[in-house]
């Protein structure tokens, strides 16, 4: 997760500045509207009720999506950039052409 955070401070540094970035387990058993039963594998929480704003990625979720541990870290990229993509409200290939490049390789 640091890594990925990392990654992206370099661009976005001025809009980052001041999210929290966590890794739970597992994500809480009240899933919101827009997730349809899906298993969330990150959330981005707007500030609020005195919290700052916040990215988490679901360790255990995430996991299990790879058969091999070596694109774990890749996937947990994805995760981070699509949760921020959320959170400036862009696309995902705006916060990282990467990742637009990752789905043309499907």
């Amino acid at each position: 997760m640091l890594d990925a955070v990392e990654r992206l401070e370099r661009r976005w540094s001025d809009e980052l500045d001041g999210v929290e970035f966590a890794v739970e387990d597992v994500p809480p058993s009240d899933p919101a509207p827009w997730e349809h039963g899906a298993v969330p594998l990150g959330r981005f929480f707007p500030a609020g009720d005195g919290l700052p704003t916040r990215i988490v990625v679901y360790r255990r979720p995430v996991e299990t999506r790879v058969e091999d541990r070596t694109v774990l870290p890749a996937l947990v990229h994805r995760v981070v950039v699509e949760q921020v993509a959320h959170l400036l409200g862009v696309e995902p290939g705006t916060v990282d052409p990467a990742v637009d490049d990752d789905d043309r390789d499907d």
